[in-house]
């Protein structure tokens, strides 16, 4: 396993020792994956109903209000009992997620979607945070506009255990152009590579 982080660390240029062309050949073959495997249902009209009905219900949150959802998923990781967590991962847009990972023999680790606050809407597995609107999948997707990415470097994912490498994109309304949030997909790089 040390051996295939250390390859995997080398190709996403996470150690010292990787060329910067090497990260780029992680980068473009998670780029080509998302073109020919994630394009078609990525904006799907069960996902973009979910986050616009999100986008509806949480418009006007403050900052507070936020970070207190997220406290309260952060207390729900691990527990018997947790309504804000289960109201993510049993939802159609989550069923639809879960399809899309199974269809991929592997190759897709898990998926989440984010509402316009980058607070989470469906994810086919627990994530650490609801908030996600502090971190460059969101910052770098969804207030960017239609259109924009984001690659993340591998790096070892405590929630799906495997090393990945994740790729974010702006999710947008096909009736009328406009961003309405954001989807990751995280993608196993051994798998990919």
């Amino acid at each position: 396993m040390h051996k295939l982080f250390l390859a995997l660390a080398a190709t996403a240029g996470l150690s010292g020792i990787g060329q910067p062309a090497a990260a780029d050949e992680f980068s473009e073959a998670l780029a080509s994956y998302y073109d020919s495997e994630i394009a078609a249902w990525a904006n799907d009209p069960a996902l973009i109903a979910a986050i616009k009905a999100e986008n509806s219900a949480r418009n006007g949150l403050s900052q507070a209000d936020i970070d207190a959802m997220d406290s309260e998923w952060s207390a729900q990781v691990g527990a018997a009992d947790a309504p804000a967590i289960d109201a993510v991962l049993h939802n159609p847009a989550a069923e639809f997620l879960r399809a899309r990972v199974a269809e991929s023999g592997g190759v897709i680790t898990e998926a989440f979607t984010m509402d316009a606050n980058g607070l989470n809407v469906a994810a086919t597995a627990v994530t650490s945070d609801m908030w996600q609107g502090d971190e460059a999948k969101f910052t770098s997707t969804y207030p960017m506009g239609p259109g924009a990415t984001h690659i993340g470097d591998v790096e070892f994912d405590e929630s799906t255990q495997t090393y990945q490498g994740q790729i974010s994109v702006t999710l947008t309304d096909p009736a009328t152009g406009a961003a309405v949030g954001a989807l990751t997909v995280g993608i196993n790089a051994e798998a990919l590579m």
